[in-house]
């Protein structure tokens, strides 16, 4: 997978996407991400990429011109472009997930006030992490390209990948490790049992019980009799 991020602020991007399993899957050439500043793409005269918003109001707004070229500069026939706004889809696993499939992403920072509206006609997804409001989309991109990269295969263990949070709308069982007991509390039995079929069991009510108590609003009517 190749992955583009567009910023004004490609420092950010040092530190996270040199770390642990980004790193890795790059070093792999499993991904392939670059950043690039749409700043280098302005053809204003004293480098602005902003400007006032027509009908007043506060605050900077990002032009049309420098994003589009730098897009159009990166587009490919297998390209899918996302905008990181507040306004966007919010996002999920399953979204993840399908965009882990694509060839090509090409993920759009905002900053300042927003976008002119006109360059949504560019993109083709719009992504939000989150009902708050953040400085700009150069956070919610690092999530978004963390949670891709990690279902790519060879990423990470492919049965890791399997039992994690959210699949099956069900959040992960409880995990133990050495000691067995540990301040009085103590590991489960079943889970020192050996029987691999009672444990798989165990561990999927666990998840049910743990998803209800903790996040109902991802259980549907699959759930309802179970635990």
């Amino acid at each position: 997978m190749k992955i583009d991020i567009l910023t004004l602020f490609p420092d950010m991007y040092i530190g996270p996407f040199s770390e642990s399993i980004i790193k890795r899957a790059r070093e792999k050439g499993i991904v392939e991400i670059n950043i690039h500043n749409f700043r280098d793409y302005t053809k204003d005269p004293h480098g602005n990429v902003d400007d006032t918003p027509f009908g007043g109001g506060s605050g900077m707004v990002l032009m049309c011109q420098p994003i589009f070229d730098c897009i159009n500069s990166l587009k490919k026939d297998n390209s899918k472009v996302i905008m990181m706004t507040p306004s966007g889809r919010v996002y999920n696993q399953k979204i993840a997930y399908d965009l882990s499939r694509e060839k090509h992403l090409i993920i759009l920072c905002g900053h300042y006030e927003g976008f002119d509206e006109r360059i949504r006609s560019i993109c083709d997804m719009e992504i939000s992490i989150g009902d708050y409001v953040l400085t700009g989309g150069e956070l919610p991109s690092m999530i978004l390209t963390d949670s891709i990269i990690r279902l790519l295969p060879g990423a990470i263990d492919e049965e890791s990948a399997k039992f994690e949070s959210f699949n099956n709308n069900l959040l992960d069982y409880p995990v133990y490790t050495k000691p067995r007991v540990y301040n009085g509390m103590e590991v489960p039995e079943i889970l020192l049992s050996g029987n691999h079929a009672k444990i798989d069991e165990y561990r999927y009510q666990e998840q049910i019980r743990k998803t209800k108590e903790l996040r109902p609003d991802l259980l549907g009517d699959k759930y309802e009799d179970k635990v």
